[in-house]
Order: C-alpha cells, then sequence, then structure tokens
C-alpha cells in the first residue's frame, strides 16, 4: 500500500508537466496499434477505438524487484509504451530501479524528458553535470527511503546504490521516448568501435587500454 501511494503521488505530481516536451494529444485516447505500420513519427498509430479495453492501460508487476544478477547490479523494469499501449501520445513513462550493493547504471542522458526519482527501499547516491561552459557537478547527492530528486532534461547524470541494503526506487520522465544517451556505451560499445587511438588522445590514456575496454566491455546492457 505504501509503495503504490508513493507511486500514485509521483505520478500526480508530474502529470501536469507531461506535454511540456512532447506534443499535446489531439483526441482522449490512441492507444498504440503497433501491427499498423512501421513507421512511427512522434508516437506509435492508433488503435481502432471501438478495440480498445481497459487492459490497454494496466502494467502489472512494477511492486517486483527485478533482476540484478548483472555486470551493472543493477535493472529498470519499465511502464512505457512498449508495455502499457494505452501511454501512447500521453508523454510520459516510468520505470522501477532496483539495485544490489554497489549496483549502478552508467552516466547517462535523456535529449528529450526531465526525470524525477524517488527511493523506495534503501540509499542511492544521484548527481547531474551541465552542459558548457560550466560543467558544474550538482551531486553527489545521496538519497535515503521516501527522498526525490529532480534532473533536468538533456543533462549527464548517474545513480549508484550506497549502503549495505537492496535499494529499490521509480523513475518517471516526461516524454513517451525520453531517449538515452549511455556515455560509456557510446565510447567503448559503438559498432563498430570508434578508432582506439582517437580515444586514446582524447581521454589521456593507453590506446592499449582503450582497445581493452573495447574488447571486455559488457555485452550486457541495461540502458
Amino acid at each position: 500500500m505504501v509503495f503504490l501511494s508513493i507511486l500514485a503521488l509521483v505520478i500526480i505530481t508530474l502529470f501536469p508537466f507531461a506535454s511540456a516536451f512532447d506534443a499535446t494529444p489531439i483526441q482522449d485516447l490512441c492507444v498504440a496499434d503497433r501491427g499498423a505500420s512501421s513507421v512511427i513519427v512522434n508516437g506509435v498509430p492508433c488503435k481502432d477505438i471501438s478495440l480498445i479495453e481497459a487492459d490497454d492501460f494496466v502494467f502489472h508487476g512494477l511492486h517486483e524487484p527485478g533482476n540484478t544478477d548483472n555486470p551493472f547490479g543493477a535493472s529498470l523494469t519499465t511502464a512505457s509504451v512498449d508495455s502499457v499501449s494505452g501511454l501512447n501520445t500521453l508523454g510520459m513513462a516510468l520505470a522501477r530501479l532496483d539495485f544490489k550493493p554497489a549496483g549502478f547504471i552508467p552516466p547517462h542522458v535523456h535529449p528529450r524528458a526531465t526525470e524525477i526519482i524517488i527511493v523506495l527501499e534503501g540509499s542511492m547516491e544521484v548527481g547531474f553535470v551541465t552542459s558548457y561552459p560550466e560543467y558544474k557537478h550538482f551531486g553527489p547527492k545521496v538519497l535515503e527511503k521516501g527522498d526525490t530528486f529532480v534532473i533536468p532534461v538533456g543533462l549527464l547524470h548517474y545513480q549508484r546504490q550506497v549502503g549495505t541494503q537492496n535499494t529499490s526506487a521509480i523513475s518517471v520522465v516526461n516524454s513517451q521516448n525520453p531517449g538515452i544517451v549511455a556515455i560509456t556505451n557510446e565510447l567503448f560499445a559503438a559498432s563498430p568501435h570508434i578508432d582506439g587511438s582517437y580515444l586514446s588522445t582524447v581521454l589521456s590514456v593507453d590506446q592499449e587500454i582503450i582497445e581493452n575496454i573495447q574488447l571486455n566491455y559488457p555485452s550486457t546492457r541495461i540502458v
């Protein structure tokens, strides 16, 4: 009950701002019909309104911890238009974040959304960095159960677990498709690889180190 109350509060708080970046719908409902077309322009084609059901607006299982048995020690369980077709064109999505001790999500950017995080259990460290020319770091900030943190649209940010117990949190974004640009994935897991000699110069480390990271970078993706 506490979990549901906190989740409802987050959604109600953010919902008035959900259309700040996504286009405002011009009809009541546009439930996603993924079989209609492979072409997507600012949303998914709408299902015939006569075929819409209450189940199109339901997601089950957000109370269940995700699987953190991976190199990052973290998981994301997402409730987005991919899993809740009724979210189509409504300008929001959310996810449950789970961390085991020392788990983390690599530094990343959401180019199309502001994010708000609320901690359900445990503790986590968060922070974000502003853009050129200041590059000001707002963090690290340790959040405890019940704490909330806002990450402005388009800014580099990170999350990691601190403490000795598992941590869970809810993340809500004000975009149907916020986008995820994971910095380490972009640098070391691009296909084909970015030239190692170039990254060696940019990062001021030996090329051998760069190529070793590229070779051994985890194939698992959580962002």
